[in-house]
């Protein structure tokens, strides 16, 4: 079993979870701005979490050229659904080009200096990251007024 793709195949069931609820919002209330929460939107952080996965994974990993995700060019819920299509790609990819390099192998950039990074980092550091940013768009669905329902990490699918 590829542990690292396993892993990342629950993290997508689970999103799943969290693009479902979101389609029971209204436009209006999916890019609604909340201000007890930093003034962002679900939909901006929903872009900012597959921003994050391109520039760790995509730029700095992979070396490639990725513009930034500008959430005002996504309108709803599905434009969203075919971004992370699109970042599901990049992971994958990630995940064949480093797998199982434990050691560091990614010169980066962070906090003005230059580190050593291994696959391990980034994919943890991205998918740590998603999962900070998933509760608060729960916490903002519930203050719009959007009861969440049960949002445990999914589990993984047994192939017999």
């Amino acid at each position: 079993m590829d542990v690292l793709k396993s892993q990342y195949e629950m993290i997508q069931r689970t999103r799943e979870s969290l693009f479902r609820y979101c389609e029971t919002f209204s436009k209006t209330d999916y890019v609604k701005e909340v201000e007890a929460l930093g003034g962002d939107s679900i939909r901006s952080l929903q872009a900012h979490v597959a921003d994050c996965y391109r520039v760790w994974l995509g730029s700095r990993a992979l070396g490639k050229s990725l513009p930034k995700i500008k959430p005002e060019s996504i309108d709803n819920v599905q434009e969203m659904r075919e971004i992370f299509k699109k970042t599901d790609a990049l992971v994958h990819e990630f995940l064949s080009e480093f797998k199982n390099k434990w050691d560091p192998t990614v010169q980066a950039s962070w906090q003005s200096d230059s580190v050593e990074l291994t696959e391990l980092w980034l994919f943890t550091h991205t998918t740590t990251h998603e999962f900070h940013h998933r509760g608060q768009m729960l916490k903002m669905g519930r203050q719009l007024g959007y009861i969440p329902p049960k949002m445990n990490l999914a589990k993984l699918k047994r192939f017999h």
